[in-house]
């Protein structure tokens, strides 16, 4: 069955093509690197690798981990953030004594600061009507993850079993799905996931799974040590 989908904000036109982590444990670097360089007035793509060398760093914590949201977020105030090109992604998890960047990085840029959100959908509403995209961290089920033309498959009755997984992906537009209040979330897995890299998640699946959102630059509200993967 076809499903209605109704836009009233739309950020994806900020945003180059959806990129693909691979097996790296580095959803929150693409994210907020993405989200980072989609502030910007023309997109050029950012170094994930540089952001998540830093978060890391800061973290005390080996290139095989997920950074932390606010190890991300430090290191983007603290360290700024090159293009891509400055040091590009590496496919593959680097050994640690071999992982660091090239002393000629460029120019880092640091993106603009934001004042709290708090976790709730409405806030992400808010946000994407104020024409800034939003982080979200999500605790999500591996075997929730599959997505249809439209939107993520979900048991109308709860999660099925399965191994439970945090995630981060960017907010872009923000609608309705069949009536529901929904939100299309950019994903890090490359353009042949969803609808070219993104999905529509309801209102109802988003809330209760929904452990961090951040707004570049502001303090935010999760534990230490809430990494995603």
């Amino acid at each position: 069955m076809k499903r209605v989908v109704e836009i009233a904000v739309d950020l994806r036109e900020d945003f180059g093509p959806v990129r693909d982590q691979g097996p790296r444990p580095t959803c929150l670097a693409f994210a907020v690197s993405d989200t980072h360089a989609g502030l910007r007035n023309d997109w050029e793509a950012l170094s994930c690798e540089l952001a998540f060398f830093h978060a890391l760093r800061r973290a005390e914590r080996p290139p095989g981990v997920g950074a932390t949201l606010p190890h991300m977020l430090d290191a983007l105030k603290l360290d700024g953030q090159p293009v891509e090109e400055a040091w590009p992604y590496l496919t593959a998890t680097p050994a640690a004594s071999a992982w660091s960047p090239s002393a000629e990085v460029g120019m880092p840029l640091r993106p603009g600061w934001r004042q709290p959100w708090p976790r709730a959908s409405a806030w992400v509403r808010a946000a994407l009507d104020s024409d800034l995209p939003a982080i979200l961290l999500l605790r999500l089920r591996t075997a929730s993850t599959l997505p249809n033309s439209t939107a993520w498959r979900f048991r109308p009755r709860g999660d099925p079993a399965g191994r439970t997984v945090r995630h981060a992906v960017v907010a872009v537009p923000h609608g309705k799905v069949d009536g529901d209040p929904a939100i299309l979330v950019r994903n890090s897995w490359g353009a042949d996931w969803g609808m070219a890299g993104h999905a529509w998640l309801t209102e109802p699946v988003v809330t209760p799974r929904l452990f961090g959102l951040a707004i570049l630059g502001e303090e935010v509200d999760v534990p230490a040590y809430s990494a995603a993967a």
